[in-house]
């Protein structure tokens, strides 16, 4: 999605920066994992194949996508030796464009159950409510990843819907005027600044 693209996101233990082509030879290793694939539903893909949907969900208007980096990392060291994982909106109900289906991942083993997935699930939350008019969440999760489960329900999702064929369940959070502050007021700490400008060393103009 073209309108985050220089759009960073900083929170206390996560910076949300837009995907980029430098990020995919990291995601491309991540998603060689049995494992990532079966909690994401996702099949593997060439490095060609990465680079094409890197691309096509930078271009897209459905799909808003952040890489998560480790805030006490970066900046500082490289976006890529920082990479923990990614966090995604999609818009795709074309009866709805006010509901985001919600989708985090957290690929660095070390890096899970400390919070990481939980703040950067809020920012992008916050996010697509200030900015992409966002006032109902969904989250599809398999079954078996209870941990993921367990978080969207401590973020207020509720469970809606199996899917005993996909082995999937649904839970969803609409975004009243007190749920919004309650967002809101989670993510009152979190920074946006301009991605190009946090790139570039001081003093250093873009040719």
């Amino acid at each position: 999605m073209r309108i985050n693209q220089d759009t960073v996101l900083q929170g206390q233990k996560v910076t949300l920066v837009p995907y980029t082509a430098a990020h995919v030879p990291r995601y491309h290793e991540w998603m060689q994992s049995e494992e990532l694939q079966r909690l994401t539903a996702s099949e593997p893909l060439t490095l060609e194949q990465e680079y094409e949907m890197q691309h096509s969900w930078r271009e897209d208007s459905d799909k808003c996508t952040f890489i998560v980096l480790d805030a006490a990392r970066w900046p500082g060291q490289t976006e890529e030796s920082c990479m923990v994982g990614d966090v995604n909106l999609f818009l795709t109900n074309t009866e709805d464009p006010t509901l985001g289906e919600v989708e985090i991942m957290i690929a660095e083993p070390s890096y899970r159950g400390r919070g990481f997935g939980k703040e950067a699930t809020l920012m992008m939350m916050s996010y697509g409510v200030r900015s992409l008019g966002i006032t109902k969440f969904e989250a599809k999760i398999g079954q078996e990843n209870e941990a993921s489960i367990c978080m969207f329900k401590k973020l207020h999702f509720e469970e809606v819907a199996v899917n005993s064929i996909f082995q999937e369940v649904t839970l969803r959070l609409d975004i009243s005027d007190q749920e919004r502050r309650w967002l809101l007021e989670q993510t009152n700490h979190v920074e946006e600044k301009s991605y190009t400008e946090l790139k570039q060393p001081a003093g250093v103009l873009e040719t």
